[in-house]
């Protein structure tokens, strides 16, 4: 067959792919499209062709918009490479949205004249499905050993599971609450790892460990000389964390001036490097996480209204530990095994009077203090069970005076199935 050959059926030959093809101009109109295209989308070929490509309204090509005035899109600005892929979500007739692999290539002539681009999008949906059918497996196979690292299976885990998954699919600003040592990071982590920015930086901040001047820096990074000190340019946690998910725990904390520059960030998708006043542009979900309340924040002016309003689209409210109480067997469990490990000790378990004391107890410090029980209840106990005398005084409902010592027997226990 001769190329002119090919020329002459070359409709037939791009109606026979799977994959959704679109050819676009260089002013960013769509030119033509296959059959493919069609079946994917829900929109017929003289519905689309002369249209704007950012009818499909994919998040990537929002992300790839080029508001310098050098061009409307990067991918035809000079220094870009001529190929891009990427995964994104494309808006269908419908109104409903498809996930897909995206490739784009830009078109030339024979002088490097840039005539236009060609896309094509494969659809991903069954692979989400999928991924999601496994993952909800996974969780069912051993519910006891939790989920992204989380233990316990209550109801109210299980819904605070089920948000995780949802608010892992989206790209809006996540907010998490709760008390200190409920697993806030935990569940940050898990939203990444779920996210379709797994793949992608995980970068994390504690924004009450440094003072406003530091936490500048962190969040945008600096050039040489903007400050003493400065010696070396440095990158920021935004920049970090580009096409990935930052993590900003203690939210509650930053100072009125940060706040507002974060707030920047959020609604424009730039920031400027401290003493430095060139733009840059960065595709970052943020993540927060406080135990304050903001709503109080608020009211006494040291939190932003807006900026709650702007970071508090998904919000995701932990329960304490004290509210949970089935969880407390699995999660006394969960941290044995893990101490024996570490230990070597042959501990196996807690008496009966031991767990009833972790059942009573408010544990006003959360997962996090019950985990520090256990450790000291290791370094003192020397028998193969945990009793109450083995206990940090605070969990004794009088301090001064230790309980009366009953006849132990041990909580059946089995070895967690290891987390995911």
């Amino acid at each position: 067959m001769r190329i002119t050959d090919i020329n002459l059926h070359w409709e037939r030959v791009i109606n026979t792919m799977s994959e959704a093809l679109l050819i676009i101009s260089q002013e960013g109109r769509i030119l033509s499209v296959n059959r493919s295209f069609e079946e994917m989308t829900g929109y017929l070929s003289n519905e689309v062709c002369g249209q704007p490509c950012t009818l499909l309204e994919c998040q990537a090509c929002e992300m790839a918009l080029n508001n310098t005035g050098d061009g409307w899109c990067k991918l035809f600005a000079p220094d870009q490479p001529e190929m891009r892929r990427c995964r994104c979500a494309i808006r269908k007739k419908d109104g409903t949205y498809l996930p897909a692999l995206k490739n784009a290539s830009v078109l030339k002539d024979e002088d490097g004249t840039m005539l236009g681009a060609v896309e094509t999008l494969t659809d991903l949906s069954e692979i989400d499905r999928l991924d999601r059918k496994v993952a909800t497996l996974s969780r069912q196979l051993d519910e006891n050993s939790g989920y992204g690292g989380i233990i316990g299976g209550s109801d109210e885990m299980k819904s605070v599971f089920a948000l995780i998954e949802k608010a892992a699919q989206s790209d809006a600003p996540i907010i998490i609450f709760g008390e200190s040592g409920t697993g806030k990071e935990l569940v940050a982590r898990a939203i990444h790892e779920q996210g379709n920015r797994r793949r992608e930086p995980y970068v994390q901040l504690n924004c009450a460990a440094l003072n406003e001047a530091l936490l500048e820096s962190e969040l945008f990074g600096h050039v040489k000389g903007s400050f003493t000190g400065a010696f070396r340019d440095r990158t920021g946690r935004f920049e970090a964390a580009h096409k990935g998910d930052l993590f900003l725990d203690e939210i509650g904390d930053i100072p009125l001036s940060i706040q507002i520059k974060l707030l920047r960030v959020l609604e424009t998708r730039q920031f400027e490097r401290v003493g430095e006043n060139r733009p840059v542009a960065v595709d970052v979900r943020i993540i927060t996480a406080t135990n304050r309340n903001l709503l109080e924040l608020i009211d006494q002016k040291r939190f932003r209204e807006d900026l709650y309003f702007r970071i508090n689209v998904i919000p995701i409210h932990l329960p304490p530990l004290r509210k949970r109480r089935t969880d407390i067997p699995v999660l006394a469990n969960n941290f044995i095994h893990l101490l024996k490990l570490r230990t070597d000790k042959p501990i196996r378990g807690l008496t009966r009077e031991a767990l009833n004391r972790f059942m009573d107890y408010r544990w006003p410090g959360n997962v996090r203090e019950m985990k520090s029980a256990l450790e000291y209840a290791f370094t003192v106990s020397d028998k193969e069970t945990i009793d109450v005398d083995h206990l940090p005084p605070r969990c004794w409902p009088n301090p001064a005076s230790p309980p009366v010592r009953r006849k132990a027997f041990a909580v059946s226990m089995q070895r967690p199935s290891a987390t995911r």
